[in-house]
């Protein structure tokens, strides 16, 4: 299977759903795996005992989204199966044994991130999650039950939770969940290294003593013991038990070989140079004064509409335009209503609708700093890079800023209190602090401008853009920039990259993606296991893999 010619769609509703079922009594929803095996994205695969592809986590991605902003009611989430004695059996083997390299790469970013937003809501937004494993759960099945705040297991004498992609695949638990299992889990790691080595997992009271699961439960109480202990976290979170939620209405997306379109995100490639354009616009009208206005916009609000046009731009362009390797980020539009909406996100940040628009701008722009793509901002005249949208600026590797200082409309930055924590990187960090080490005095002297018009040149020795070319200049630096670029190594760029945004601070979500993914990619091209001989060809064939057993 070649999956360089398929177009993924990010975009879904539960209208639409093959794989889960979502349904709500009162404070609990219940989100429960039903995975049709012919529902795959792809063909060649069936997706058998709640494997799931890409496609499953999409859905599973929409449904989560859906409670967020849709139910603001729901204070506790029990993820579960409605299939019997199998809870999920992880990643389907025979659809990664077909996939391109490239796809099982960005397969397995797309569920990392989907698995830390259940936890950014955890953090966040006071949602909490319940695994109620009704049966067996392997590997990213096991890994989508350590993404929530507690997993109760049911103590039938089969049941287990597993790892078993080592000894059986040949590769890695790869939506972090070696690292969810010591860092979160602490899971002591002697008996770490017995769970991942384990082919049938590890069940009972075993796996409870091990600290793999919260509790073990017998049939005939799991159902009562998982709506107790949900209705107990519900009890505890500040979600509103009365309000009425947002419909997350479709996108409207007008795409062409030249690039794609949305109302506040545009994108246009240069296919010669490799090189995408992506260009964010202000909002088109004045923000509501009261939280009652912003409700009445609903989806529609700006950030929450550009967020949710931005995330989808993301994706598409993450798996259906891996060639495109370099980002240049623009925006226009007027500074004054960016600067008005952000008003308002920090006068009402503690709405429930607020908060989760807060949540949505936080995961996009995290998801872009984890994209294995160059990014370049371009600060020009007619820019609005102030505020929320400064943060791309900030995500970048690299920008730009004229210093037009003769014009009647000079490029300028404004920065507010938004940029200094509301927006943290996947580190823990603002990007400020990651910009300046968190050393104080740099980090003072730019909260020093805090609401103030900064000219590039002023923008430059605070050390807030790359370089601040002239009017003069201009053209050819960018040009000199973006051609030194394109002619990289797309790897060695996309390792620098990932270096240099997470220098300095660690946390468990920067460990499973700068550490234990850049170990997975790198397993996942040896011939141990995606050799012809290798253990993740060969699965299922009833063949022993050939192993190179010189360690590297």
């Amino acid at each position: 299977m070649s999956n360089t010619s398929v177009r993924v769609d990010f975009r879904t509703h539960p209208g639409l759903y093959k794989h889960w079922a979502l349904s709500f009594d009162g404070a609990v929803a219940t989100l429960a795996m039903d995975v049709a095996e012919d529902g795959g994205l792809q063909p060649g695969y069936k997706l058998k005992l709640n494997s799931y592809d890409l496609g499953v986590d999409i859905e599973l991605h929409d449904a989560l989204q859906r409670i967020r902003f849709e139910h603001p009611e729901v204070r506790t989430v029990v993820v579960t199966s409605l299939k019997d004695r199998i809870f999920c059996s992880g990643a389907n083997i025979f659809m990664l044994g077909l996939a391109t390299h490239a796809w099982k790469v960005n397969f397995c970013k797309f569920t990392n991130e989907t698995r830390n937003g259940i936890e950014d809501s955890s953090r966040y937004s006071g949602l909490k999650f319940v695994a109620a494993l009704n049966g067996a759960c392997a590997g990213g099945g096991y890994e989508l039950a350590l993404a929530c705040d507690e997993i109760l297991l049911i103590d039938d004498r089969s049941s287990a939770v597993a790892l078993p992609e080592v000894p059986l695949l040949g590769v890695l638990p790869g939506t972090g969940g070696l690292t969810r299992v010591t860092d979160k889990r602490r899971v002591r790691h002697d008996y770490a290294d017995v769970f991942c080595t384990l082919v049938e997992g590890v069940r009972g009271q075993r796996a409870k003593d091990w600290r793999l699961v919260d509790d073990v439960i017998k049939p005939a109480h799991f159902a009562q013991c998982v709506q107790s202990r949900a209705i107990e976290l519900a009890a505890v979170s500040d979600r509103p038990a009365d309000a009425r939620g947002v419909e997350l209405t479709p996108l409207v997306r007008i795409e062409s070989d030249a690039g794609m379109s949305y109302q506040y995100v545009d994108v246009q490639i240069d296919r010669d140079k490799r090189l995408a354009t992506w260009t964010i616009r202000a909002p088109e009208g004045p923000t509501p004064e009261d939280i009652d206005g912003i409700l009445a916009q609903g989806a529609a609000w700006w950030p929450l509409q550009m967020a949710r046009e931005l995330d989808d731009a993301i994706l598409h362009f993450r798996s259906n335009e891996p060639a495109i390797g370099i980002w240049v980020m623009k925006t226009s539009g007027e500074s004054a209503r960016v600067l008005a909406v952000d008003a308002s996100l920090l006068k009402f940040s503690g709405h429930w609708f607020v908060r989760e628009t807060l949540g949505m701008l936080r995961r996009t722009l995290a998801r872009l700093d984890v994209t294995s793509r160059s990014l370049y901002a371009q600060i020009e005249m007619g820019s609005c890079f102030v505020g929320t949208l400064f943060e791309l600026a900030l995500a970048c590797d690299r920008s730009y800023m004229l210093d037009s200082a003769e014009a009647d409309h000079p490029a300028e930055i404004v920065l507010n209190e938004l940029n200094f924590g509301s927006y943290p990187m996947v580190n823990g960090q603002s990007r400020i602090e990651r910009r300046f080490y968190q050393e104080a005095p740099a980090i003072e002297a730019v909260r020093a401008t805090l609401g103030r018009a900064v000219p590039a040149s002023e923008a430059e020795l605070l050390g807030l853009v790359t370089f601040a070319p002239d009017t003069l200049d201009w053209n050819d630096e960018i040009r000199l920039a973006l051609e030194q670029r394109s002619a990289l190594s797309p790897d060695s760029l996309t390792g620098l990259e990932a270096n240099l945004r997470f220098g300095g601070e660690e946390t468990m979500e920067t460990r499973i993606f700068g550490r234990l993914t850049a170990w997975q990619n790198w397993i996942f091209v040896r011939p141990n296991a995606s050799g012809e001989k290798g253990a993740l060809k060969l699965y299922g064939k009833g063949e022993q893999a050939s192993f190179d057993w010189n360690r590297v």
